[in-house]
């Protein structure tokens, strides 16, 4: 199950109910996680070192299919490539979505239908409409 964010939850709430306007991201960044101690407050292990870096997928309909009708699901329209691993990766177990390529603010996340463990020399991508968000949990 696809979870927002504190701070995704707080800037739509002060977008639509108070004076706050929330600009979205001009580039998502896609990343891969071991862990999440505290999704919600964006406490989480993020994959490092090996190669591994977050992978660009602006908001756009070129980039993201439509929502599907009656539960607000998107989902990615083409693969989201990671880089080659140079090194063996942490298990990834979570996706999470950020507004900057590196820190920035954890905007989405969720488990992975299976945990992905990375090898040297292995290229993880998620296939199109393989990565999907819900808004309507």
């Amino acid at each position: 199950m696809t979870a927002f964010t504190n701070y995704t939850e707080g800037q739509i709430a002060n977008h639509i109910f108070r004076t706050g306007s929330f600009t979205k991201p001009s580039t998502l960044f896609v990343g891969l996680m071991s862990a999440v101690s505290d999704g919600e407050a964006g406490t989480v292990t993020e994959l490092s070192g090996g190669g591994y870096a977050r992978v660009a997928n602006a908001p756009g309909d070129a980039n993201w299919a439509a929502p599907v009708s009656g539960n607000g699901t998107v989902s990615n329209v083409g693969a989201i490539t990671f880089p080659q691993a140079t090194a063996d990766w942490t298990t990834a177990t979570h996706f999470g979505i950020w507004d900057a390529s590196t820190a920035g603010n954890l905007l989405v996340y969720a488990p992975l239908a299976a945990n992905r463990t990375v090898t040297n020399g292995s290229t993880p991508s998620f296939a199109a409409g393989q990565l999907t968000v819900q808004v309507d949990n």
